[in-house]
């Protein structure tokens, strides 16, 4: 049975990025989506110029709306966020959420590849920690896991020590399960994780796919959140997660403007195999 999810993240008027992407997998995934935008983005980062919106005071009101009516959510997965109000907003409605057994994803959206995306600043990360404070699995890029835990990028990647050191770091920030994606790890790609339910470290390899789209670690995001909403382990939801992307990636690595990331209406049958 389709759990009721409410999705916190941005909306690209141009680009299959965030709200624009994690719908559509969930939807077909058979689950009941609710969407709170923190702000209305021109387009995709990538493109170099951009305009966005925020929406805090709409938040906010929505917020009040939704409890006056007696909305009530099975999970909640946040993303992008804009300023420190939004961030003790959204961070105080999950602490209140979650005193009614809501599970709560966050996928602190920062950058990539050793840096931060651009119209983001240190200042964000400050914000982001109070969000993975109070989540029970959080979905961080190698970058975003060592900005959060206050470590060094390593272009040349980390030891399995070093590994196990970033997620018990990430822990103590206060998330209960951690998975971390594009690390590399003792000369292989992987993504890293503990599960808080089974009390599990894992570690699981891929092969490097050399394609750049936007939006693709929101999708890797809606499909474990959905698998295990569905009752998979995290371990399992996971590995899941990862092969559809990889096979979606695959799939448009030809197409001719990346920046706009990936059409995924028409790829949903990836995620059912």
């Amino acid at each position: 049975m389709g759990k009721n999810i409410l999705l916190i993240n941005d909306l690209a008027g141009y680009g299959k990025v965030a709200l624009s992407a994690m719908i559509p997998v969930l939807s077909h995934m058979g689950h009941h989506l609710y969407n709170l935008p923190t702000a209305l983005v021109s387009n995709t980062l990538d493109y170099g110029k951009f305009d966005i919106l925020e929406t805090t005071e709409y938040m906010r009101n929505t917020i009040a709306v939704w409890g006056e009516l007696g909305f009530r959510f099975d999970a909640i997965s946040t993303g992008f966020i804009v300023s420190q109000e939004q961030a003790e907003l959204i961070a105080s409605y999950c602490k209140e959420q979650q005193k009614k057994r809501t599970r709560i994803f966050t996928d602190p959206i920062m950058g990539d590849e050793g840096k931060l995306y651009n119209g983001i600043t240190e200042t964000t990360i400050g914000h982001m920690r109070e969000l993975v404070a109070v989540a029970d699995c959080i979905v961080p890029n190698y970058t975003e896991a060592v900005y959060l835990a206050g470590m060094t990028y390593r272009e040349d990647g980390i030891s399995g020590e070093e590994a196990v050191t970033l997620i018990r770091r990430l822990r103590d920030i206060g998330s209960k399960s951690v998975v971390v994606t594009s690390a590399r790890v003792e000369g292989e790609d992987a993504v890293i994780g503990y599960d808080a339910d089974d009390d599990s470290e894992f570690r699981i390899p891929f092969s490097y796919v050399p394609v750049r789209f936007p939006g693709t670690g929101d999708i890797f995001s809606a499909i474990l959140t959905g698998k295990m909403l569905d009752g998979c382990s995290l371990r399992a939801s996971t590995a899941k997660a990862m092969d559809a992307v990889r096979e979606l990636i695959i799939r448009n690595r030809g197409n001719e403007d990346k920046f706009k990331g990936i059409p995924i209406e028409s790829c949903l049958e990836v995620i059912d195999r």
